[in-house]
């Protein structure tokens, strides 16, 4: 909005941001974290496999944490072989996976089960629109570590809701993620809880459709003028 405003593209009186497309409260739901020890936390990145995505520094990263935290897990799901400058090669992610570093997931239609597996999902994108994947994980009541990038830095608030990093930067994500590490369960736990309740206030497709009528309504309104 503000790089159409800025252009001259539209005044900005008539401009209104909407936050993404939302997200559907009802289906995405909260899912009780699965019991597990401590210092073996799960960590889920969902994307389409491209670098841009930041999939390098989340291997990068989990090869740190795991200096610290030998039974974290690191989960990648999503496609491989996509028809992208950026993608990820398929020989890269076997690597990973041989070296002990990750598991990778394959596609799905259904994330829901997969985050509800997960204890924090990670999303080191350099940019976004506004990433449904994190919108998703925190309807589901799971914490979120991403980049302070644009689209990205809408769906966490820092130190509440889950942490930022900074872009392109794996040293930096591992910080985070050790640093969440260390929180106590309860923290982690409340993290997850006060992610949901900014979705239903922000994030709810409902929300996001209603803004739209509104729209319909006043552009229909003025034409029967």
């Amino acid at each position: 909005m503000a790089i159409f405003v800025h252009a001259g593209l539209v005044p900005p009186e008539r401009c209104k941001r909407l936050p993404g497309s939302g997200v559907d409260l009802s289906r995405f739901s909260v899912a009780p974290f699965r019991v597990r020890e401590h210092d073996a936390p799960v960590f889920l990145l969902v994307a389409r496999l491209l670098w841009d995505k930041g999939v390098g520094e989340f291997a990068k990263a989990a090869r740190m944490v795991r200096r610290h935290y030998p039974n974290a897990q690191f989960q990648l799901l999503g496609f491989l072989d996509v028809d992208n400058p950026s993608a990820v090669p398929r020989a890269q992610v076997h690597e990973w996976e041989a070296e002990g570093l990750l598991t990778y997931l394959g596609p799905t239609d259904d994330v829901r089960p997969f985050l509800a597996a997960a204890d924090c999902v990670v999303l080191p994108s350099y940019r976004e629109g506004v990433p449904r994947t994190l919108l998703e994980a925190a309807a589901m009541g799971r914490p979120v570590i991403t980049t302070d990038a644009p689209g990205c830095r809408d769906t966490v608030v820092h130190g509440q809701t889950g942490l930022m990093c900074r872009v392109a930067d794996a040293d930096d994500l591992a910080s985070q993620m050790l640093a969440w590490s260390a929180l106590p369960v309860t923290e982690r736990h409340a993290q997850g809880q006060r992610g949901r309740k900014r979705v239903e206030a922000e994030f709810d497709e409902r929300l996001v459709i209603q803004a739209y009528v509104q729209v319909v309504q006043q552009l229909a309104a003025s034409l029967n003028k």
